[in-house]
């Protein structure tokens, strides 16, 4: 626990990303390290960008990231991930849904979706883990645990135990839902195997 670790959570409005960011800092808070997160809601409910900043170890004084200082992304979208290239440093690891939400611009067909989005990345020196949370999160029987399916894939490089991020998820989630969100959770961390 000396170091301190920096998550970024990234995506579009209606993706889950507030609770995605509040199961892991129950998780790490669970785990007995001390965490502070920021949320940017911007224009959410217009699909617009919305992020969240957690911070975590031993003693975190601010929950702000610097640039260059993520050590994880959860990126919700693939454009999204590399949006916030400057948070990133060589090393750091971002966990990435492989959907792909229009913009404005390229669903009217004024813009093309860029190819290759990923690979600005890997050539920097990140290493990117594709997800397809999309995909998962409809073979456990919820769409709309893509959210959760992405936290089990970044816990994977977490320093914490699988049983205390579902444990998180127990508290933070109506019951009604738990069981297919602890689901998800574990098959996104199945996917990073």
């Amino acid at each position: 626990m000396e170091a301190t670790g920096n998550i970024l959570f990234s995506g579009v409005g209606g993706q889950g990303i507030l609770l995605a960011s509040e199961i892991t800092a129950l998780g790490l808070l669970a785990a007995g390290f001390d965490v502070k997160k920021s949320e940017v809601h911007g224009m959410a409910q217009r699909g617009g960008s919305v992020t969240a900043q957690l911070r975590y170890g031993q003693k975190v004084y601010s929950p702000l990231i610097e640039p260059g200082c993520a050590d994880i992304q959860v990126a919700f979208e693939m454009m999204e991930a590399v949006r916030y290239l400057p948070y990133l440093h060589k090393g750091s690891k971002v966990v990435v849904n492989t959907q792909q939400i229009l913009p404005p611009a390229v669903a009217t067909g004024h813009a093309k979706y860029p190819e290759g989005v990923l690979d600005e990345l890997t050539s920097r020196g990140i290493e990117v883990v594709p997800v397809d949370a999309f995909d998962i999160a409809r073979e456990v029987g919820e769409v709309r645990t893509a959210n959760v399916v992405m936290v089990g894939a970044m816990a994977a490089f977490m320093p914490v135990d699988s049983a205390i991020f579902e444990e998180a998820i127990r508290t933070r989630v109506p019951e009604k839902f738990r069981e297919v969100n602890i689901k998800a959770y574990k098959a996104g961390r199945d996917t990073t195997k």
